[in-house]
């Protein structure tokens, strides 16, 4: 477990991550974190959850229509 101090950041106050976490999730300066809730607090990560389900729904489709994309490729 590692402990984050809050810090203050201009107007706002911020936690600083590791260079140990960010290599975990395998991000840098200007990237972007999803935060969701979850049931024991907050979850981060690097994968935008709103993107997943877009492309389950779109894979969804795709199945459903599998033959006419298979007609539409000849």
């Amino acid at each position: 477990m590692t402990t984050l101090k809050l810090t203050q950041i201009g107007n706002s106050v911020g936690v600083i991550l590791p260079k140990e976490v960010l290599a975990r999730l395998k991000v840098e300066k200007g990237d972007s974190l999803f935060m969701t809730d979850s049931a024991d607090g907050i979850t981060l990560t690097p994968y935008d959850p709103e993107l997943a389900t877009q492309l389950e729904e779109g894979r969804e489709f795709m199945r459903e229509y599998r033959d006419t994309f298979h007609q539409l490729a000849k």
